[in-house]
């Protein structure tokens, strides 16, 4: 079994970091939430595993020290299975371009592509969450087409909508709140991604599949 290459490193006094290097892929992620499965199991040991993106932080329990779980760490992530989450198939309806897509023309336009081109290669893909972070709710997708990738804006807005459809690197989101942002906005969606008030409060699980559909392309 190919192992990704990895680092494991201490974070604070009693917590590890496990991350993969490289680009975005699903089944370095499909290991990482196995990863979180199998080591939450470890009660006494183990206080709390958070998942990001190619990572897991493992916080340990106060009287576990942490180098005496790195190795079992590192023995783990040799071992263990890639995690098929079934996941939801999720449609996010999407106006493009226009005041609440005030990017599109100047990333298409940097790409050397149309404004429907990019639509096109947008909504192209089916995306799979592979964490939740950064504000709640806010799924962190991989799948975008690579001829899309952008580098963040070099001047973060103050504010961006929330429901804005959002590019940033090698990724894209749907903004679950208002709030500053250095991601390019090409379009946004009426659906709500986080109520705090629903059960579950987010829309987006680690593991579900999105696919962006263009309701309105504004030119």
């Amino acid at each position: 079994m190919s192992v990704f290459e990895h680092r494991i490193s201490y974070i604070g006094e009693r917590a590890l970091l496990l991350d993969v290097a490289g680009p975005m892929n699903v089944d370095v992620q499909k290991r990482i939430w196995a990863m979180a499965q199998l080591v939450g199991q470890h009660g006494g040991v183990v206080e709390e595993t958070v998942p990001c993106v190619h990572s897991l932080l493992v916080v340990l329990s106060p009287d576990v020290q942490p180098e005496a779980f790195r190795e079992t760490l590192d023995a783990m992530w040799r071992q263990v299975e890639p995690l098929e989450a079934p996941g939801r198939l999720i449609d996010v309806p999407v106006t493009y371009g226009g005041a609440m897509g005030e990017d599109l023309a100047e990333l298409a336009a940097s790409h050397g592509m149309t404004i429907d081109e990019v639509v096109k290669r947008h909504t192209a893909p089916e995306y799979t969450v592979f964490a939740l972070g950064s504000q709640p709710g806010l799924g962190y997708l991989g799948g975008l087409d690579p001829a899309l990738a952008t580098p963040r804006r070099a001047v973060p807005r103050l504010s961006a909508i929330e429901g804005s459809i959002i590019i940033g690197g090698a990724q894209a989101g749907v903004l679950s709140c208002t709030s500053p942002s250095g991601w390019h906005i090409i379009g946004h969606t009426d659906l709500k991604v986080f109520d705090a008030e629903a059960e579950p409060p987010a829309l987006l699980a680690p593991g579900d599949r999105i696919r962006f559909r263009a309701l309105e392309v504004i030119q």
